[in-house]
């Protein structure tokens, strides 16, 4: 569990099912980010349910003897929030909140709760409101009177918070506004994408968390804001970067997660259209994660969703400060050798060596193997320039791996 010393962060329990689609180990990786994202929100995890079942139940979402052994524990520790790791239906999220009289939350609008405190800019602020009002539409009945009850914090930042009386029709109009000033947004966002000249466009993605701003920092010896929380960066950064002598874009995107919202990916369509535009992309994977693979596999299952899984790629593999193997015994024959139990020399020989060149093993924080990595960013872009402006060629000669 996190240790939180704040008096004032909201005490909380998380609920998540073990099924056919996800075994006791996946649940407990995905648990794990749940309880790092209700922390990321304010909150302190004070214990962890889970239930093995078919499928999770249509009307409550875990079982009857499941749900007496939550409500006994919320009603003995004063337990402020409990929080599902799966999206709830509106039924569901009214029969769960008659039943335990506290406020219930998904994964999905603890997501939304997060966009909604990391939102800086009026642009970032109305993609957040716009996905905060579809995912609550459906939700309306009954809600209202729920949110009456508290006082605040997790899930009642935005529209909630000041909408208690809203009916539907207010609801869908303000969603329509919104659509309508999102568009005009996105068309001026265009345009200075349009007008950022022929410089080569390249753009940090990965899973949240795995470094992006500080990379971003060192390379463009900018100031983004870093941290070791989820989604610490939510507006899209660009800055101009110079290597060697030759200069491009670089873009600092927002973090993927698993089970991202659907109403994300729709609402930020535009800031993920600089990764769709762009002409490299640097996946940064934070190889000092045990779910790297999974996260990898996230990444590109949005990518494809936006048309950018195609673009030339340079995988990054970041945190190889902080990478530690699992002690593997070779003799146990009940344990399965995995990807946590290889050292970094030996992770290096496996399917990344077969990705071909373009794959690095850095430390952003720790300005490891940055050489390496300027050297291929260099050149990469070098290429892209020059098959664009090849009387440039002689402009920008290759160059050794310097800093």
């Amino acid at each position: 569990m996190l240790e939180i010393e704040n008096h004032e962060y909201e005490s909380a329990i998380l609920i998540g099912v073990i099924t056919q689609e996800q075994d006791e180990e996946k649940l407990n990786e995905y648990m794990d980010e749940l309880e790092f994202l209700a922390f990321t929100a304010g909150a302190s995890v004070k214990k962890r349910f889970s239930q093995k079942m078919s499928k999770p139940n249509p009307k409550t979402f875990i079982g009857s003897g499941k749900m007496e052994e939550v409500a006994g524990y919320i009603k003995s520790r004063d337990i402020d929030t409990v929080i599902f790791d799966d999206e709830l239906s509106p039924a569901q999220q009214r029969n769960i909140e008659k039943l335990l009289e506290v406020k219930i939350i998904d994964r999905t609008y603890l997501i939304l709760d997060i966009f909604a405190q990391r939102a800086q800019t009026s642009y970032a602020r109305t993609q957040v409101e716009l996905a905060q009002y579809e995912y609550l539409l459906p939700r309306l009945v009954g809600l209202w009177t729920h949110l009456e009850r508290q006082k605040g914090g997790i899930g009642m930042r935005g529209p909630g918070e000041t909408e208690i009386e809203t009916d539907r029709r207010i609801v869908r109009d303000r969603i329509t506004l919104l659509k309508g000033k999102l568009k005009k947004i996105d068309k001026q966002m265009a345009t200075q994408r349009g007008n950022r000249g022929k410089l080569v466009r390249v753009a940090l993605v990965g899973y949240t968390n795995v470094g992006k701003s500080t990379l971003m920092n060192v390379v463009s010896k900018s100031d983004v804001f870093a941290e070791n929380k989820l989604f610490a960066t939510l507006d899209t950064t660009v800055r101009k970067v110079v290597v060697g002598n030759l200069p491009f874009l670089l873009t600092d995107t927002v973090g993927f997660i698993r089970k991202l919202p659907t109403q994300l990916v729709e609402s930020f369509k535009s800031t993920l259209d600089e990764v769709r535009e762009s002409d490299l992309l640097l996946h940064v994977v934070d190889i000092s994660h045990e779910s790297f693979e999974d996260h990898i596999a996230s990444v590109n299952k949005i990518l494809d969703e936006i048309d950018a899984i195609d673009k030339p790629t340079i995988m990054v593999f970041n945190k190889i400060d902080q990478y530690t193997p699992v002690d593997y015994d070779e003799t146990d024959l009940m344990i399965e050798r995995g990807m946590e139990h290889y050292t970094l020399d030996e992770l290096k020989k496996t399917w990344m060596s077969r990705s071909g060149d373009d794959v690095l093993f850095i430390s952003a924080l720790e300005k490891k193997n940055m050489k390496a990595f300027r050297k291929k960013v260099y050149d990469k872009v070098r290429e892209i320039h020059v098959s664009r402006f090849p009387y440039n060629a002689f402009l920008y000669p290759d160059i050794s791996e310097e800093e």
